[in-house]
């Protein structure tokens, strides 16, 4: 059996939020529909964007899950430098960059509210 894990980000808008999350990864969705868009993250790994399922999402629900984006070779430097890029593009900062024992992390959101934490990969 071939497994793969598809971790699901529930949007208002599916496009919008594929624009969003293409720059942030550099890269282009791999499915298109209207409502569903999934980046192919590597071997057994995707992210979904699923709009439709919630109507008006409001980033002022609080989340209880987050989307990881784990960096390679991901120093404080590197992290900080993401950090520094990210701020520079206006997307929302939930909390700055520090030590959290594994690694420098810090924690960001999308326009939907959805949060997206940068830390170094194992």
């Amino acid at each position: 059996m071939t497994t793969s894990v598809v971790s699901i980000v529930y949007v208002n808008d599916a496009p919008a939020a594929a624009r969003f999350y293409g720059d942030l990864l550099g890269m282009s969705p791999s499915l298109e529909t209207p409502g569903y868009i999934t980046f192919d993250l590597g071997p057994g790994a995707d992210l979904a964007l699923w709009s439709g399922q919630f109507e008006d999402l409001s980033p002022d629900v609080p989340r209880t899950s987050e989307v990881c984006l784990a960096i390679s070779g991901g120093g404080p430097d590197e992290i900080n430098a993401i950090f520094k890029q990210w701020q520079s593009k206006g997307i929302t900062i939930l909390h700055q960059p520090r030590d959290a024992g594994f690694g420098m992390t810090f924690l960001a959101a999308d326009p939907d509210g959805n949060r997206i934490r940068v830390a170094p990969k194992d």
